[in-house]
């Protein structure tokens, strides 16, 4: 092995070492935050019962307490920003180090000549993969975890022998949760740049008003006393699930790709979701996305009670600018001002600029530019001038030329319960494949909307609204009202739909009694029906079943109905 390999492969252990401390730390640091709620809540019951009949004595206490509480949750809050920062920055050291020492494997291996390797070294060779970012050593020691191989092998058992899997979400081990809510960590696009809290229960974060400015005296004079304002954001959780199809063929090949499929397949979609709802998130049900924020004219249904006071900045703070031919200094000149429209409010933390693929390449042309070398150069990853990371996304989630972004340390996501591997659906056998289920419960919005921003350079008007999937499993089916009529030629029935959900709804019919959950897939076999006009074939009394579907062609409504041929 070079010498180089040898730094590296130390430097990573020390540096995933340190990994693991930092991630112990923020469990006990989430321990804290669960007391301090606790405390919170029994603190505002004290205060609560307070009355005129209360001893100076039980104020003083009461009062010395709340001080207490106070600077634990200062204490607390500075914490965690700390230990999320050195995560995020222990992490990024681990991947720059492992991303080092694989190009130097790459270039040893392409100056060795080829070889075949040993049967009986292919057969052990699955036992010295790593798992993520866990090192060899970590790998063994996870795998050789009673609670990992349990788990294991009661899904390879289900799998071999064609049955679902029962209860399995309740023998996962902690081990395996604490990755996938690492993993969802890594996965996220966003969560590295918003404030993230972990919290035990609803939430609520003290934000202090504009400070007054001081009063200036004679050196041995009274101090004037100034207000401070001090408002409120509270936070639930709501709950994101996914699940997610794998194939056994994987599942079948080796502990690590079993175990790696399941936690990088749920943690991926939940990761999806959680920065999606970063952006455009509706607040029913989900976090208060940034669009959302921006693009409200009034105060929302999801405005605290005690929040500060509602602004109105879809005006000042979505943007549409006409400057898709301007390039260099005239482009960035133009950007630039837009861009400091988003104001460091409450943090000038996380600071990033989402954007499409697209985007993102076109702003690096319009930046291009000659080094004292005679080199052309273009920052990859930075916005810039104004600075700030840019993530960049799928061209279906963001518009071609739309920018969204600001400083992320006025974000606040609060997580309630991490990520939990709920449990694995039944065994698909035709498909020869198991759906994993995972969820995780989240909150968040904006703390200050006027330190984000939306600009659309192509004279666009700027996205501000996404769909999200539709939450079928927690919707009944609606009932449509079928009335059957006799047809025009013998044999025939006609039936009229009332009590759908569209106003010109897509209908389908079979004949047939069958029954629909809420968001099933119609199975073959269903035909085009017009209401009040398309003509059936079944005998008398015979059901038919009539379906309404939605734009994702999932079924919505549902009805059955009789027969009445004309005779």
């Amino acid at each position: 092995m070079a010498l180089r390999q040898v730094v590296l492969s130390k430097r990573i252990a020390e540096k995933q070492a340190s990994l693991a401390k930092l991630n112990e730390e923020r469990e006990e640091l989430a321990r804290k935050r669960e007391a301090l709620v606790t405390r919170e809540a029994e603190l505002e019951a004290a205060v609560n019962e307070v009355t005129d009949e209360t001893s100076e004595e039980d104020r003083a206490a009461l009062d010395t307490a709340l001080s207490e509480f106070e600077a634990q949750t200062k204490e607390a809050d500075e914490a965690e920003a700390a230990n999320a920062q050195a995560i995020t920055d222990t992490q990024g050291e681990i991947d720059g180090l492992q991303r080092e020492l694989e190009e130097l494997k790459a270039r040893l291996t392409a100056d060795k000549p080829a070889h075949t390797e040993p049967t009986e070294r292919k057969e052990n060779k699955t036992m010295t993969q790593r798992l993520f970012n866990l090192s060899t050593e970590q790998t063994r020691d996870f795998f050789a975890n009673d609670g990992v191989r349990d788990f294991l092998g009661q899904v390879r058992a289900a799998i071999r022998e064609k049955r679902s899997l029962t209860n399995v979400g309740l023998t996962i081990p902690d081990v395996m949760l604490g990755m996938v809510r690492e993993e969802v960590y890594r996965q996220s696009k966003l969560l590295r740049f918003v404030m993230l809290r972990h919290v035990g229960g609803t939430s609520r974060v003290n934000i202090m008003g504009r400070i007054p400015e001081g009063v200036w005296t004679e050196m041995c004079a009274t101090i004037n006393e100034v207000d401070l304002s001090f408002s409120q954001e509270e936070v639930d959780g709501y709950k994101v699930g996914a699940a997610v199809i794998v194939c056994n063929a994987i599942l079948e090949d080796s502990d690590v790709a079993l175990a790696s499929e399941i936690i990088s397949a749920i943690s991926t979609a939940i990761a999806k979701a959680v920065d999606k709802a970063i952006l455009f998130g509706t607040g029913t049900k989900m976090p208060v996305g940034i669009a959302t924020r921006l693009a409200a004219t009034s105060q929302p249904a999801w405005w605290g009670t005690n929040a500060p006071a509602f602004t109105d900045l879809h005006e000042t703070n979505i943007v549409k600018l006409n400057a898709m031919t301007a390039v260099g200094v005239a482009f960035f000149q133009t950007l630039v001002v837009t861009l400091g429209i988003a104001k460091p409010k409450y943090s000038s933390d996380g600071l990033f600029w989402v954007m499409n693929r697209k985007t993102h390449l076109d702003i690096l042309a319009k930046s291009m530019a000659y080094n004292a070398n005679a080199a052309l150069v273009a920052n990859t990853n930075l916005m810039p001038i104004i600075g700030g990371t840019i993530v960049e996304v799928e061209d279906d989630e963001l518009a071609d030329y739309e920018i969204i972004g600001g400083f992320g340390g006025n974000y606040l996501m609060a997580e309630r319960a991490g990520v939990q591997l709920a449990s694995s659906t039944e065994y698909r056998f035709l498909q020869d494949q198991t759906a994993f289920k995972g969820t995780a419960r989240y909150d968040g919005k904006p703390l200050a909307g006027e330190a984000f921003v939306i600009v659309n350079y192509a004279n666009v008007d700027p996205t501000t609204a996404k769909t999200f999937p539709e939450d079928y499993a927690n919707t009944d089916l609606n009932d449509l009202v079928l009335t059957a009529a006799v047809g025009a030629t013998a044999g025939k029935t006609k039936i009229t739909v009332t009590g759908a959900l569209a106003a010109s709804p897509v209908l389908k019919y079979k004949v047939g009694a069958y029954s629909f959950e809420n968001g099933d897939v119609l199975p073959v076999g269903f035909a085009d029906l017009t209401s009040g006009t398309t003509e059936i074939t079944a005998t008398a009394g015979k059901k038919i079943s009539v379906v309404e579907l939605d734009a994702a062609g999932r079924v919505v409504s549902a009805g059955v109905v009789a027969s009445v041929p004309k005779t």
